[in-house]
């Protein structure tokens, strides 16, 4: 049977889907992953080892590979973490651990960054993003300023998956919706922009071939495909980043689609065919992954995180279950109690790096469930607002859900209510693993598109239909939860 590999290299782990099937019929085979940790210390410092990618990324093609002997495995493709930068000398070898898209030891930089192009207006011109510490851009500038002698080794900066890709065939290279994420991309020109890499005073050389996520980056070489038990000449198709692969795994291949993804993060990501009107930053613009189309995305840096957040420091007694179960018990609005997602800042709606948590209008009858109800409602509120943005580029008609929080009915509810949309929840749980294999499929021409692809694979489970008797009680939320912010955003900078 012939199959291929998609895979997904994650902040903390790595996942592996083997898919195949006979004739019309596609299925995901197995699924192999594999936990790491990044490194943390004080300052924003989250860095990583490349090396340690690799060791799992092997292991997980290991287990795979033996523990389905009769598949004939014909590509490969990698779906991976953004931003986070690979740094590596003339002769391939990596110089210092990777700064990962979550270390924020990188402020000064985005400001030297608007700076050095002229300000904002013109950075968003030249990129259509905003200077922010999770991009590549600053990280490489951060590394010329605090390690000259490292800046100086420096040949080429690619990202996480680019590096897998590159120690499976020996070939250094990008594809577009990564590059996207590095602040030195044109996502209108489809193209580097040398004008931004001029103006920050960095060579052109520095920076990768770009190709597109579907096309050959090379083949697995040979010794690598014999440590893995991979039969010669597997196809290494290019890939995407991980919100790239996410859509497409979720068939979010054509105008007036858009996709709430609720993870430890939260995105809004809508397909956009041409990216048209003024650039405001207040949304990432980026090349996409299917072919000849772009995305807008909101990103919010806490959605599920602010429930394993309560359960692990507030209401330390209940589990998951019993805290959904709670949450469905508290009436909508959560009895007055409003709450703002901002654990570890925010980045969309509000660019806001100073902003934290808040729980409003605390009282003495407030109860358990009210407090995980208004966390719950309190993130649906922040993708309301996301949404909002992100249709300003794609109006949106048909709206999926995955992640996570789509796992809990009280939940899916919450955002429904909130959105005031009908919202599709399909039957993938592999997330950019199977993206990245839709990918692999296409590029080795074992399916015409994406979207065939995606017709064999992804089914719609069930069509969350909002209450519109919670209308009113969410409209008076929305409007609190956005003064409420309005109100704290000074505040937030005196308790810096």
């Amino acid at each position: 049977m012939t199959c291929v590999i998609g895979i997904d290299l994650g902040t903390s782990g790595v996942k592996a889907v083997l898919i195949g099937g006979d004739g019309d019929e596609l299925a995901i085979l197995g699924v192999r992953a594999s936990s790491y940790s990044p490194d943390v210390a004080d300052g924003g410092c989250v860095q990583q080892e490349p090396s340690v990618w690799w060791e799992h990324t092997r292991a997980v093609l290991r287990e795979l590979t033996r523990d389905f002997p009769d598949a004939e495995i014909a590509a490969l493709a990698v779906s991976g973490q953004m931003h986070s930068s690979v740094f590596l000398d003339a002769d391939g070898g990596v110089i210092r651990p990777a700064l990962l898209w979550n270390d924020t030891r990188t402020t000064e930089q985005t400001r030297e960054i608007i700076e050095l192009c002229g300000g904002e207006a013109r950075l968003l011109e030249l990129v259509q993003n905003r200077a922010l510490e999770g991009f590549t851009l600053p990280k490489i500038l951060w590394l010329r300023k605090h390690e000259p002698q490292n800046f100086a080794r420096l040949d080429k900066v690619v990202m996480p998956k680019d590096y897998i890709n590159y120690r499976l065939t020996g070939r250094i290279a990008t594809e577009v919706s990564d590059a996207a994420g590095t602040l030195l991309w044109d996502t209108r020109a489809r193209t580097w922009s040398l004008e931004m890499v001029a103006a920050m005073g960095l060579d052109a050389s520095l920076l990768p071939t770009v190709l597109e996520s579907l096309d050959v980056v090379g083949v697995v070489a040979a010794d690598i495909a014999r440590e893995l038990g991979l039969p010669n000449g597997v196809r290494v198709i290019a890939g995407g980043a991980d919100n790239s692969c996410g859509a497409v795994a979720n068939g979010i291949l054509e105008p007036g689609q858009a996709m709430v993804s609720v993870g430890t993060s939260g995105t809004v990501v809508a397909y956009l065919d041409a990216l048209e009107g003024d650039v405001t930053g207040e949304v990432h613009l980026f090349s996409y992954s299917a072919p000849e189309a772009d995305y807008a995305m909101g990103c919010m840096l806490s959605a599920g995180q602010c429930l394993n957040w309560l359960k692990e420091n507030i209401l330390t007694q209940y589990g998951y279950d019993e805290l959904n179960a709670l949450a469905e018990a508290s009436p909508c609005g959560a009895n007055g109690l409003v709450f703002l997602p901002y654990l570890f800042g925010e980045r969309c709606p509000h660019p806001d790096a100073d902003a934290r948590g808040v729980f409003f209008g605390l009282g003495a009858a407030t109860s358990a469930g009210d407090m995980a109800r208004a966390v719950l409602e309190g993130v649906a509120l922040n993708f309301a607002e996301m949404l909002a943005l992100v249709e300003r580029f794609a109006p949106v008609r048909e709206l999926y859900l995955t992640g996570g929080g789509a796992r809990s009915a009280v939940w899916r509810q919450i955002l429904a209510d909130v959105l005031g949309r009908e919202l599709i929840v399909s039957n993938v749980e592999e997330g950019a693993a199977l993206g990245a294999g839709m990918l692999a499929l296409v590029g080795a021409g074992l399916a015409p598109s994406l979207k065939s692809a995606g017709e064999r694979l992804i089914s719609r489970d069930r069509v969350i239909v909002p209450n519109r008797d919670n209308a009113a009680v969410y409209a008076k939320s929305a409007r609190v939860f956005s003064a409420l912010y309005a109100a704290a955003r000074d505040v937030f900078k005196l308790n810096k």
